[in-house]
C-alpha cells in the first residue's frame, strides 16, 4: 500500500508538472529542479516562459494539492479513531461549514484589511469557531459525549448552512459567483507564500497526531479500557478536535471545500491495513497526498482550456467509489471491520 501510494503520488506529480496549456517535458522539470538545488545539469530549460510557468504556477499548485490532501486525509482519520465511527469526517464537527460561512461573509462584505488573505483568514477563523461552538455546546460535567457531539456538530453544520445561504443572498451578482466557486474547491493560484503556511501548520499538527497513534489504538478498545490503561479519554479527544479543525481549517482556508477526501481515504485503507494507527496515518498521508494530486491534475486537463473546480470532481468520483467499496465490504465481510 505504501510503495503503490508512492509511486501514484511520484507519478502524479510529474505529470502536473509536464501537462497543461504550455506541454513541458519531463527533463526540462527534472532540469529545472535539479539547478534549483544547485545540481549543474545540461537539461535545464534555457526558456524564460517554461522556467516562470513551473516555479509560479504549476509548483505552488501541485505542493498545495499534495498538501492538502495529506492533511485532510489525516484529519479524516483522525475523526474516524475518535468517534469510533467509520463513517466520520472532518465536516462533522462543522469545520467546513464554518469555514465556508467565514468565507463567504468577507467575500460579500467586501472585508480587505488583511489584503488578500482576508477571505482564507475568515475562513479558517469560521471553521475554529464553529468547533469550539460544538464542543462547548456538547461538553458538561467535564465529559463529552460522542453522541451530543455529533448532535451538536448537525444542529452547528445546519445553522452555518443557513447563515451562508443568507450571505449569498445578501451579496451581489459577483460576491455570489465567488462564493459558490469557493465552496466547490479550487487549487487554481496557489502561491508560495500560502503553500509555506499549509506545510508549517500541516506538518507540526501531524507531528501531535502520529505521537497519539498509540493512545489511538487503546481508545479502540473502548472508554473505560482506555482511561484503565492509562489513556486519558477525555484531554485525547478535546485536543483531537482541536488538531482536526486545525489540519482542516488550513487547507480549506486557501483551497475551498473538497469533499470525500477526509471520508474515503482512511476508510480504504483501513480496509486494507487493519486499525493500527501508525500505519494508517502513514498510508493515508501518502493515499489523500496522491488522490488529490491526480484530482487536480484531471481538473485542468479533462476539459481543453478550462479549470474545473476540484471539490466538484472529488465528490462526483468519490460518491460513486465510495458506495461501491460500501457494498463491496458488506458483501465480503458481512459488516465494516
Amino acid at each position: 500500500m505504501i510503495a503503490v501510494s508512492t509511486v501514484l503520488l511520484l507519478v502524479g506529480i510529474v505529470l502536473s508538472a509536464t501537462l497543461g496549456q504550455l506541454p513541458i517535458s519531463t527533463q526540462d522539470v527534472i532540469g529545472s529542479v535539479l539547478r534549483a538545488v544547485g545540481v549543474g545539469t545540461p537539461w535545464a530549460p534555457s526558456d524564460d516562459l517554461i522556467e516562470q510557468t513551473l516555479w509560479q504556477i504549476r509548483f505552488p499548485r501541485v505542493v498545495m494539492s499534495l498538501l492538502v490532501g495529506a492533511t485532510l486525509a489525516i484529519a479524516g482519520a483522525v475523526m474516524q479513531a475518535v468517534f469510533g465511527n467509520p463513517l466520520a469526517e472532518p465536516g462533522v464537527v462543522g469545520v467546513s461549514s464554518g469555514a465556508a460561512l467565514g468565507a463567504a461573509a468577507a467575500i460579500t462584505f467586501g472585508l480587505s484589511f488583511l489584503g488578500g488573505w482576508t477571505i482564507a483568514a475568515f475562513a479558517f477563523l469560521g471553521g475554529l469557531v464553529a468547533t469550539l461552538l460544538v464542543y462547548g455546546t456538547a461538553r458538561a460535567q467535564g465529559r463529552t459525549e460522542t453522541v451530543t457531539l455529533l448532535l451538536t456538530g448537525v444542529a452547528i453544520n445546519a445553522f452555518a448552512g443557513a447563515g451562508l445561504a443568507l450571505i449569498t443572498f445578501l451579496g451581489d451578482t459577483q460576491s455570489r459567483e465567488q462564493i459558490v466557486f469557493w465552496q466547490l474547491g479550487s487549487i487554481n493560484g496557489s502561491r508560495w507564500n500560502e503553500v509555506v503556511i499549509v506545510c508549517v501548520v500541516g506538518l507540526c499538527a501531524t507531528a501531535i497526531v502520529v505521537s497519539f497513534a498509540r493512545r489511538y489504538d487503546l481508545l479502540a478498545l473502548g472508554d473505560r479500557t482506555a482511561s484503565h490503561l492509562g489513556v486519558k479519554v477525555e484531554r485525547l479527544r478535546i485536543a483531537s478536535v482541536v488538531l482536526v479543525a486545525l489540519l482542516t481549517g488550513v487547507g480549506v482556508a486557501f483551497v475551498g471545500i473538497i469533499s470525500f477526501v477526509g471520508l474515503v481515504v482512511p476508510h480504504l485503507v483501513r480496509m486494507l491495513l487493519g486499525p493500527a494507527h501508525r500505519m494508517l496515518f502513514a498510508a493515508s498521508i501518502l493515499g489523500g497526498a496522491a488522490l488529490l494530486v491526480w484530482a487536480d491534475l484531471l481538473a485542468r486537463t479533462l476539459v481543453p482550456a478550462s479549470d474545473l473546480p476540484i471539490g466538484m470532481l472529488t465528490a462526483l468520483v468519490g460518491g460513486p467509489f465510495f458506495y461501491w467499496l460500501i457494498r463491496r465490504n458488506r458483501r465480503q465481510s458481512g459488516g465494516w471491520a
